[in-house]
């Protein structure tokens, strides 16, 4: 069983998609902080620590969909 389970994980791709990284890195070098995102089919969810930063980012979702090269909706969540 642990062979299938390992030839399985062998075989898969844990790298973060380009977006994720571009969002990640947009966050980080506007505004310092670390924020957690989630790539879905149809959309990016951006989940940030503070009110403050989720309302800064939408402020600037323009600037954030150009860095990510994407369409996709982006819905911030606070946690």
């Amino acid at each position: 069983m642990s062979n299938a389970l390992a030839d399985l994980l062998a075989n898969r791709d844990f790298d973060e998609p380009a977006e994720m990284r571009a969002i990640k890195k947009f966050v980080q070098d506007i505004f310092q902080v670390d924020v957690e995102v989630l790539v879905r089919e149809r959309d990016i969810v951006i989940t940030s620590t503070s009110a403050a930063l989720a309302n800064s980012l939408r402020l600037k979702v323009t600037e954030l969909r150009k860095a990510a090269n994407t369409e996709k909706r982006v819905i911030f969540r606070i946690r």
